[in-house]
């Protein structure tokens, strides 16, 4: 598959294929990707939705999660993201960028790039991390003209409501909050940093819409499963953050080691090979489409250099 082929593109728009999967009934995963590479590990995975996380994109960057990012910037790793992998693709969108004319344009942008859904949470700027403490929230009604904003906007886009009030206003204002964004235009709520199963099964019982639930790792949250969502009463789930978090402890064993060992060659065991990089971005599926590329062959992969002692 490659997106340089017509015939491998969606005919259709992404954000009803999301609902397509919604409507199946069962819970749906989404795990984060936060760039080409790993969408496509996800969809070879047989995962059918992706996450862009806010918090792994900033990362990537070398940036804290606090809203700095700009629409176009999310833009890019949207775009880089939907042409790898063509699965429908839920996309943090902070605090919207600004008010009611700023959602409008972050939707409209969002949609071009080739996002299928879109949240929106009612912090204020600096926006924090959902599992973090002393987050400010917004008026609740100024963040129901926020959703109202982005219903008008769309095309299709599937818009998810997020509210962070649980931590501060308490449970039924949360619910309260969730009621009025799902009146504003939501088509889904996001309750962000509930801390029991008795939570996230209290706020299923109170609000009648699909549900989002976060299993983020070194949060608030406990280890739950997709399974034990669905049963709790949630329709989607992400693990937003997990891929970036295992690809940055990576790099630190591997700097460390060639740092260590003044090479890489103590680590070659632990790489992805050539040849499994190939196969997932579709290298030979290139070659093809030009007659006038020579078909590569790959050398032999080296074997693992026994480990070196002190002596």
């Amino acid at each position: 598959m490659t997106y340089l082929l017509a015939a491998d593109l969606p005919e259709e728009r992404a954000g009803a294929r999301l609902r397509q999967l919604l409507a199946r009934g069962r819970i749906l995963g989404l795990p984060g990707a936060y760039n080409g590479l790993s969408a496509l590990q996800a969809r070879r995975a047989g995962f059918e939705a992706l996450y862009l996380s806010g918090a792994a994109m900033s990362a990537s960057m070398g940036l804290p999660d606090l809203g700095v990012l700009t629409v176009d910037e999310v833009g890019f790793f949207i775009r880089q993201i939907v042409r790898a992998a063509g699965l429908p693709l839920l996309v943090d969108g902070d605090t919207g960028y600004g008010e009611a004319l700023n959602v409008m344009h972050m939707v409209r942008v969002f949609e071009e790039a080739g996002a299928a859904a879109v949240h929106i949470e009612d912090q204020l700027l600096p926006k924090k991390c959902g599992h973090l403490n002393d987050k400010r929230l917004a008026d609740r009604e100024d963040m129901a003209a926020k959703i109202a904003a982005a219903a008008r906007a769309r095309r299709d886009l599937f818009l998810v409501a997020r509210t962070d009030a649980v931590a501060g206003e308490g449970m039924a204002a949360a619910i309260a909050r969730a009621r009025r964004y799902l009146e504003a235009g939501a088509d889904a709520i996001f309750p962000e940093a509930l801390t029991t199963p008795a939570m996230f099964r209290e706020f299923a019982a109170a609000i009648d819409a699909p549900l989002l639930a976060n299993m983020t790792e070194f949060g608030r949250t406990p280890f739950l499963t997709a399974e034990e969502f669905e049963a709790l009463g949630y329709r989607m789930v992400i693990w937003p953050v997990s891929a970036l978090r295992m690809a940055a402890h990576a790099h630190e064993r591997l700097y460390t080691a060639i740092r260590r060992d003044g090479g890489a060659h103590n680590v070659v065991g632990e790489m992805q090979t050539r040849a499994d990089l190939y196969a997932t971005i579709g290298y030979a599926d290139y070659e093809a489409l030009d007659a006038a590329i020579v078909k590569t062959i790959l050398p032999p992969a080296p074997a693992p250099a026994p480990a070196r002692g002190d002596g």
